[in-house]
């Protein structure tokens, strides 16, 4: 790769925010202020991949401001969305308030103003615990001020065009009968009951009926009540497959990234925007979902949700930024256990941006000192943090339970991993001891070991498993090395793989007496 077919830092996120201006210019439109924005679920407990979603459209933001153009991050919580299913650790009292608005639920927790803010503060904290800066809006303040009211006017007026677009496009069918516009029902409250069937134009009002409707395999049941809605003074919302459309005109967003279970909704809003409202759709860039462990998508209702709150009792917020920087496409497993590797990812990124690591790949490493410096949000430091191997720590923290932070600082000073103490280091000690407590077993990494050295890997795992400690663990290993022409710097680096998951450690004699021979000796047989 030549210097020039690098763009900015050189990562995926400068090369969309390229293309997005490259679109902009040929558009002509105004590029003053350029809006990028993330939709907020607000129904569910928020996952990593909810808050995935606005730190990569804050990292186009800073591309575009590292362009030399301003631009902002709307986070838009979608609390106007009815409750479809309660999520799993939620109270079931919850289930009298199914479809209605989650702006209108209260919190079962008392401690937010209502269920969907109590959502959407989850999804905030996370956002403000990794450093991402936005402006927030709500779905219930943006209907409620009639920030859409032009845009839905529009919307209502094309429905019959709409609804055979939506059908078209996607094979939904649904809007051929109903407007795409969900008014709350004014006697029960309920949004997805309440279908309209007729806009009233010079009066700006939809006429509907509250009947029984089904969400998922549910029959909710309406309550039969008709009405009025007036869009502009009325509770209601419109349709997903016609709403970001609506949002971006009246917001003037310039890109929006999407999940790929969406892809149908905006497929359809593109259309909507560019042919009915008149404005030419946001820049896109699509995801794929994370997937727990066992390959199911992470969902907020299934209760296999991998939170940033929980993320941060044991990983840094540098290393939910690393995860979501590093790249955006292909579907990914993710679990608490990825941890350990994306803090030790982190270090040496930050040993390549500070020139300890070389790299001879010019594109790779201008790629790498780029993602260390999104990860620190355009912002890196003057000089590089202290590094320790975060599985050194969790089998540290393994052995020391009581006074643990001072007794592993002393253990890291006797290997001669540090110099002295630091607030940093305490904080590291206190994530992989909470890492520690909770997983008993990281997971087995894949090394690719030679016949001749698994023979003598197999030599060593007897003795350390012997009834009889061996008197020198260091010169036994030295000696077993020799013994099998192995060279013993290659030997002591399996090692370390094998009980750390890395090729560099503290002196390997006193650390296997420390973390217990019998338990190293078990981990090698399982390797070889």
């Amino acid at each position: 790769m030549s210097e020039q077919e690098i763009i900015g830092k050189g990562t995926w996120i400068d090369k969309l925010a390229f293309e997005l201006l490259e679109r902009e210019k040929k558009l002509g439109r105004n590029t003053d202020l350029l809006r990028v924005e993330s939709g907020l679920g607000a129904s569910g407990i928020p996952h990593i991949g909810s808050l995935g979603d606005a730190v990569r459209a804050y990292g186009v933001k800073m591309a575009l401001e590292n362009f030399g153009y301003k631009s902002e991050l709307i986070a838009y919580s979608d609390d106007l969305d009815g409750l479809r299913k309660i999520p799993e650790g939620f109270p079931e009292t919850l289930q009298e308030h199914i479809a209605k608005p989650v702006s209108l639920i209260p919190d079962p927790y008392g401690c937010h103003e209502s269920y969907g803010m109590h959502m959407s503060s989850l999804l905030l904290e996370g956002l403000d615990k990794v450093g991402i800066k936005y402006q927030f809006r709500r779905a219930i303040d943006t209907y409620k001020q009639g920030l859409l009211k032009d845009q839905i006017h529009i919307i209502l007026k094309n429905a019959t065009k709409i609804g055979d677009k939506i059908s078209d496009l996607v094979g939904q069918e649904k809007y051929q009968k109903y407007l795409p516009y969900f008014p709350v029902c004014r006697n029960c409250n309920r949004l997805y009951t309440a279908e309209a069937t007729e806009y009233i134009e010079d009066e700006r009002k939809v006429k509907y009926r509250c009947h029984d409707t089904k969400i998922g395999d549910k029959t909710i049941k309406g309550c039969g009540h008709e009405d009025e809605a007036d869009i502009a003074k009325d509770l209601g919302k419109l349709a997903w497959k016609v709403e970001f459309a609506a949002r971006w005109a009246a917001f003037d967003i310039r890109f929006e990234a999407y999940g790929k279970d969406i892809m149908d909704s905006v497929k359809v809003n593109d259309w909507v925007a560019d042919e009915v409202l008149n404005f030419p759709h946001p820049h896109h860039v699509k995801y794929e979902m994370f997937l727990d462990k066992g390959g199911k998508k992470i969902s907020k209702s299934l209760g296999n949700v991998v939170t940033a709150q929980k993320w941060l009792e044991f990983g840094s917020p540098k290393s939910i930024l690393l995860l979501l920087y590093k790249r955006i496409t292909g579907a990914r497993e993710l679990g608490f256990e990825d941890i350990p590797s994306l803090m030790n990812e982190y270090n040496e990124l930050e040993d390549i941006y500070f020139g300890r690591i070389k790299i001879d790949n010019k594109a790779k490493m201008i790629k790498s000192r780029g993602l260390y410096e999104y990860v620190n949000l355009l912002n890196p430091p003057k000089n590089p943090e202290v590094h320790i191997n975060y599985r050194l720590l969790t089998e540290l923290t393994k052995i020391f339970k009581e006074n643990r932070i001072e007794r592993v600082m002393k253990k890291l000073q006797d290997y001669g991993v540090i110099k002295n103490p630091e607030p940093s280091i305490e904080k590291l000690i206190e994530i992989s001891g909470n890492f520690s407590d909770e997983f008993d077993e990281r997971e087995k990494t894949d090394i690719d070991i030679e016949d001749s050295v698994k023979k003598a890997l197999r030599i060593l795992a007897e003795e350390l498993g012997a009834d009889k400690e061996p008197e020198d663990i260091q010169n036994t290993i030295y000696q077993i090395a020799k013994s099998n022409n192995i060279q013993p710097k290659e030997f002591f680096k399996i090692l370390y793989q094998v009980i750390l998951g890395t090729s560099r450690g503290p002196k390997i004699g006193p650390f296997i007496s420390d973390i217990g021979r019998k338990k190293v000796s078990k981990s090698i047989l399982e390797h070889i």
